[in-house]
């Protein structure tokens, strides 16, 4: 019977291009700008240990910024994907 082997994690060395854009982004619509505010919640610690080594962040307040950024920024391009459905018509060539 063979043994599992754990899988490797190590964490990114720098931010992901991903994580940099979120943020640059965000940086760039000013929402990074202006004083600091306190938040407080309970969240569970296994779902911030798993988001922190996703992301590679390892500070809780760089974790909520990133994750709050990706959520201000967020296009909701697949609903409005879903939105378009029989939108095109069914004769044009998609050339494939």
């Amino acid at each position: 019977m063979l043994k599992p082997t754990p899988e490797p994690n190590p964490a990114p060395a720098q931010p992901s291009l991903r994580r940099r854009s979120v943020i640059d982004t965000a940086r760039q619509l000013g929402l990074l700008e202006g004083e600091n505010s306190r938040i407080g919640g309970r969240i569970r610690r296994v779902l911030v240990a798993a988001a922190k080594a996703k992301s590679g962040i390892n500070s809780d307040t760089e974790l909520l910024e990133y994750a709050l950024a990706k959520v201000a920024l967020e296009d909701n391009f697949g609903a409005k994907l879903v939105q378009r459905k029989g939108r095109v018509a069914k004769d044009v060539d998609l050339e494939f």
